[in-house]
């Protein structure tokens, strides 16, 4: 089943903490339930975005790597 994302946030190149940085001002800008899908090219990611949905009550719904991108699908809680 294709996931019903609601944005995109591209933030390819750019080094920790701002992929996650603009992940929290992009989630607080959508309703409870809709989906972001986050592009990043940073490794450490990974495990920032896992970590900060647990910390923030948002849900990891999926993770794909693919050519070092990462693609996030976070859902706001």
């Amino acid at each position: 089943m294709p996931l019903n994302i609601s944005k995109t946030l591209d933030a390819s190149g750019l080094g920790c903490p701002l992929p996650i940085v603009k992940t929290k001002k992009e989630i607080d800008n959508l309703s409870s339930g809709q989906i972001l899908e986050v592009i990043s090219t940073d490794p450490g990611s990974k495990n920032d975005m896992t970590a900060w949905c647990k910390r923030t009550g948002n849900e990891l719904i999926e993770f794909a790597e693919q050519g070092g991108k990462f693609q996030f699908y976070v859902k706001k809680g």
